[in-house]
């Protein structure tokens, strides 16, 4: 298989895709080809986001979601604006200069509340990105949160196939209203930043063909992939974790595919394995999201067993990942980072 070739190309076919999904052989040629693409791009940069998960009350029931409706074991929290602020506070001091604001789909978090988070951030801290993670909205909703300041939006849709969608969610959800809300943010000018779990209970290798071909269609400026981990109080419980393997092969693909998009080296990946987020930037991944939540919280952001970082202060995750990023043979960088564009 000839990397150049696919490269040039960009936008694979099914049997391609599936060759280098099946295969191990093409793993070590795939992963640095894909650091030679994002090196063409990006350079050695690491982009830091600064996350902060500021609910775990959500009224969805998603099957593999720790923090669902359906999981009476949860002890929820939410976090107050004045709170919020104190978590953008120490991390402009730390040199975030994006922050993510991350959450259940919490009803108490109404479109003006968020609206009025996203204002505040945007006066104390004008050099800064705002990115938001809260799920699915209407598109008048969406549209107020860009008109407050939001500039990004991360929505995974986690599974591209209809049938699988459902075995994953519960009736009330519908992966057509997840990709409506993908398309009305797009639409509204939005970097928008999608994605899909790896392993998850029941994917196929077609699946993640149809994940992939999503994508190409899409066209998003962010991806977020991991791997599937089970949590201990869902319907999945027990079930296997998604491979480190196949996650990093897709990591190196998605940099073929989207050389200029922003790919997260997800906790999820560190959580797997101990080097995981090193080993996701040398497969092509190109951003970091060190938590800036309360200590107090972040152990209560359960959306999978075992999370990494949870006892961690900001700074703490800060300096790690620094160290971590410099050994992996990067460098972290303060700035916004937008998406860089095709020229």
């Amino acid at each position: 298989m000839q990397m150049e070739t696919i490269i040039q190309q960009r936008k694979l076919d099914a049997d391609v895709l599936q060759q280098l999904l099946l295969h191990d052989q093409w793993d070590t040629i795939l992963q640095q080809t894909a650091d030679k693409v994002r090196r063409l791009v990006y350079g050695d940069a690491v982009y830091i986001r600064g996350l902060i998960e500021y609910t775990n009350i959500c009224k969805n029931d998603c099957y593999y979601c720790g923090i669902r409706c359906g999981n009476k074991r949860a002890i929820r929290y939410r976090l107050d604006k004045e709170e919020i602020l104190s978590c953008c506070k120490e991390g402009y001091a730390l040199g975030f200069r994006t922050f993510v604001l991350q959450g259940g789909e919490d009803p108490v978090s109404t479109d003006a509340w968020i609206c009025s988070v996203v204002s505040a951030i945007r006066e104390r801290f004008p050099d800064c990105a705002v990115t938001l993670s809260i799920g699915e909205k209407k598109k008048e909703s969406y549209q107020a949160y860009y008109r407050a300041g939001a500039v990004r939006y991360l929505l995974r849709h986690e599974t591209a196939n209809p049938a699988h969608y459902r075995h994953l969610h519960p009736a009330s959800m519908s992966l057509e209203n997840r990709k409506r809300c993908l398309y009305d943010l797009k639409e509204i000018g939005y970097q928008v930043g999608s994605g899909f779990m790896v392993g998850s209970p029941g994917q196929t290798v077609s699946n993640l063909l149809e994940d992939l071909q999503f994508l190409q269609e899409l066209q998003p400026d962010m991806i977020g992939i991991g791997p599937y981990i089970a949590q201990k109080d869902t319907p999945f419980a027990g079930c296997p974790n998604g491979s480190l393997q196949m996650t990093l092969r897709l990591l190196s693909i998605l940099r073929l595919l989207f050389p200029y998009a922003l790919i997260p080296a997800t906790t999820a990946l560190g959580t797997i394995h101990p080097k995981g987020r090193e080993l996701g930037l040398q497969a092509g991944a190109n951003v970091v999201m060190p938590n800036l939540s309360p200590v107090r919280v972040r152990a209560l952001y359960t959306l999978y067993d075992d999370k990494i970082c949870t006892g961690e202060e900001a700074a703490q995750c800060r300096h790690c990942l620094e160290q971590r990023v410099r050994a992996a043979g990067y460098r972290i960088v303060t700035d916004i980072g937008n998406v860089k564009r095709e020229k």
